[in-house]
């Protein structure tokens, strides 16, 4: 079995290693309320999407009660 003639330094390990980090998932303001969300998805806050609201969520339902 092959064995490293040197001990990889730490800059070369994070040199190699600096494309295996994690990326931030695009986000976008829901046109509704404002609240940051992933595209494509319902908001959670307010439980509207394309501007329908899809979901009943709580503070919906407070403001209907009033």
């Amino acid at each position: 079995m092959a064995v490293p003639f040197r001990r990889t330094s730490k800059t070369k390990k994070r040199m190699r290693r600096t494309h295996l980090k994690k990326e931030v998932p695009g986000m976008i303001s829901c046109p509704n309320c404002g609240e940051p969300i992933k595209p494509h998805r319902v908001c959670t806050k307010c439980g509207y999407y394309k501007n329908k609201e899809v979901i009943v969520t709580k503070d919906n339902a407070q403001e209907e009660e009033e």
